[in-house]
């Protein structure tokens, strides 16, 4: 019971904060505009500061893990490579299979990794780790797959490739996890006024993205393409934890690394997938019904995983 209760206090806060968020959108507290605003906010202020804090206020050679960075990076790949392939098997309308393979491997990963470790652990020093090894081959594999299964499409698009790889570059998060590893190598002072503002933005992260999940989540296009979103939702909740959470345990990892790789692996579809696919000549029904799918039943299976996770010592 006592491991039952340590998983909910985990999770049930988090998706909590996300119902507070769907409820005000419900009765029109807030709006589509000021959602689209607070997670454009969200995206290039608060979480990059979050990021940059959380990761310059550790020491950088204490934290760094090269054998948990290749294995995140690892892991990411050949779960792309692997669904690509149960993809050709599973779907047979090649013009959602593209949003299918994305949906099913590209996780929200900064928003509810960052949630979970910090309201675990009190701090997100080791999410950085993981986001720097996986988002940009997220973007990357996502360009590619987008590219060569969009409907008409004659293959690679160079030109979102282009965009896809500058955007990475200038992306608000990964140049917050950049600087911070900057401040945390060279063993930087951050002058206490700048440290104290830094702080005041960095608190508003976790709580203001969770609201902004919440309150773009839309119920009623969950029941369009159901076997595919069961499917691509079944694979992304459970059987890529089922599969490498025990690898990851084999391989020493634990607290802090074991909650990120489980998020790497089980958090909720992203909503950058289907943002991508419907700029990419896509559809976006199946992306936009295994957001909304992943995100219900994550609530479960995520509590599912950590108080495993917590009755076998590994968290």
């Amino acid at each position: 019971m006592e491991n039952l209760i340590f998983s909910l206090n985990a999770t049930m806060p988090i998706f909590l904060v996300m119902v507070a968020g769907y409820i005000l959108r419900q009765i029109r507290m807030i709006d589509g505009s000021f959602v689209e605003t607070l997670n454009s906010f969200n995206f290039k202020v608060t979480l990059p500061v979050l990021l940059l804090t959380d990761i310059a206020e550790a020491d950088f050679y204490e934290v760094w893990d090269t054998k948990f960075v290749v294995f995140c990076f690892g892991v990411t790949l050949f779960c792309i490579l692997v669904i690509i392939v149960v993809s050709n098997l599973l779907v047979k309308d090649r013009g959602i299979k593209g949003e299918f393979i994305q949906a099913s491997y590209r996780g929200s990963a900064a928003v509810l990794g960052v949630a979970f470790i910090q309201n675990i652990y009190g701090s997100s020093s080791i999410a950085p780790l993981m986001i720097l090894a996986t988002v940009p081959l997220y973007n990357v594999a996502a360009v590619m797959i987008l590219s060569f299964t969009a409907p008409g499409g004659t293959g690679l698009d160079r030109e979102n490739l282009k965009k896809s790889l500058k955007g990475i570059a200038t992306n608000p998060i990964i140049l917050g996890i950049f600087f911070g590893m900057i401040i945390s190598v060279t063993r930087m002072e951050i002058p206490v006024i700048i440290g104290k503002t830094l702080h005041s933005f960095s608190q508003l992260a976790t709580p203001l993205a969770l609201i902004g999940l919440g309150a773009a989540f839309e119920g009623r296009k969950a029941l369009a393409k159901l076997k595919p979103t069961l499917i691509s939702s079944l694979i992304k909740l459970f059987v890529m934890p089922a599969i490498f959470l025990p690898i990851a345990a084999s391989l020493g990892f634990r607290n802090e690394k074991m909650v990120a790789i489980l998020i790497m692996l089980g958090a909720p579809t992203t909503v950058s997938c289907y943002i991508m696919s419907k700029n990419m000549g896509h559809e976006g029904i199946l992306s936009s019904s295994c957001v909304v799918s992943t995100t219900l039943l994550s609530s479960v299976f995520i509590t599912l995983w950590l108080y495993l996770m917590k009755t076998y010592g590994l968290i």
